[in-house]
């Protein structure tokens, strides 16, 4: 059974009215990690952002559902909405400088979840938070929790950040991006460490990547997106066992070939972005006539 279902989900610019997701439709499951793959721009982040109802104020959802637990979290009070997500889901942001808060030592960023989520007293929080740092390898966790996050490198930020996330037990974590700002080497050892802990924990992942080299390592399902209409929804085997749509395949063929550094990169052909864009115009044509 789906944990997460979104159906039919519409976004737009509030104003403007210019669409940003048209009609989305994926579900997660217990234990099911998600992939949502697209260029910069198709509306992964914003589908996330959606989910954990932390749309940028310009953004508006203009149609349909998002259930969580079988809830629709639209049809909820706001207090009701936030009480529920914050219940129930976490997010892996992409950026570990900017996600942590300067002026805080890394303890109460950690613990403030387990107090305000689970009721925790301080002396357990501190206490799971120090275990946490230690389950997603960070050696002296107890001097890292007395740390400010100017003080530890971009790894470590990042490790720390995935550490938060599981703290609450989510049932739902979004993951942002959550390599982007970090380096080749770094990159591997913290999706492995995603990977250790989303299959430790059994929590269901949503997670934004434009890599189809990480949708391969880490994920059993994807959708894919451009310009806000999903394009592809399968399973990861099938996937690359061959994309259904030529845009799909399209990005398969342009993913670089790491086995081969000399390999010229293949850019997306004209005809098939036409042919995408021609999709996402019938896609706004039957919303406006709906």
């Amino acid at each position: 059974m789906s944990f997460l279902r979104v159906n039919g989900l519409s976004a737009r610019l509030k104003g403007a009215g210019h669409p940003i997701l048209r009609g989305v439709s994926l579900s997660v499951a217990a234990g099911e990690v998600r992939g949502l793959v697209g260029e910069s721009g198709a509306g992964k982040s914003m589908i996330g952002k959606a989910v954990l109802g932390i749309l940028p104020k310009a953004v508006e959802v203009s149609g349909g559902e998002i259930l969580l637990g079988g809830v629709d979290l639209l049809r909820l009070p706001p207090k009701e909405r936030r009480a529920r997500i914050g219940a129930t889901c976490a997010l892996i942001p992409q950026d570990p400088l900017t996600a942590l808060n300067p002026s805080r030592r890394i303890a109460p960023q950690i613990t403030d979840r387990l107090v305000d989520i689970l009721g925790w007293d301080r002396g357990r929080a501190l206490a799971r938070a120090e275990e946490l740092l230690a389950e997603v390898h960070i050696p002296d966790p107890a001097r890292v929790l007395r740390a400010y996050p100017h003080e530890l490198s971009g790894g470590m930020r990042q490790r720390i950040l995935i550490a938060s996330a599981f703290a609450a037990e989510p049932k739902l974590i979004v993951a942002d991006e959550p390599t982007t700002a970090l380096d080749v080497t770094v990159q591997k050892q913290v999706l492995k460490l995603i990977a250790e802990m989303q299959a430790r924990h059994g929590t269901a992942l949503l997670f934004v990547t434009h890599d189809l080299g990480v949708v391969s390592k880490v994920c059993d399902s994807l959708t894919v997106l451009y310009g806000g209409l999903v394009v592809e929804d399968t399973d990861v085997r099938s996937f690359f066992a061959g994309p259904a749509h030529a845009y799909s395949r399209a990005l398969l063929a342009a993913t670089p070939k790491y086995t081969d550094p000399q390999a010229s990169l293949t850019p997306v052909p004209d005809a098939v972005i036409r042919d995408v864009q021609a999709e996402v115009a019938a896609a706004d044509r039957r919303a406006r006539h709906g």
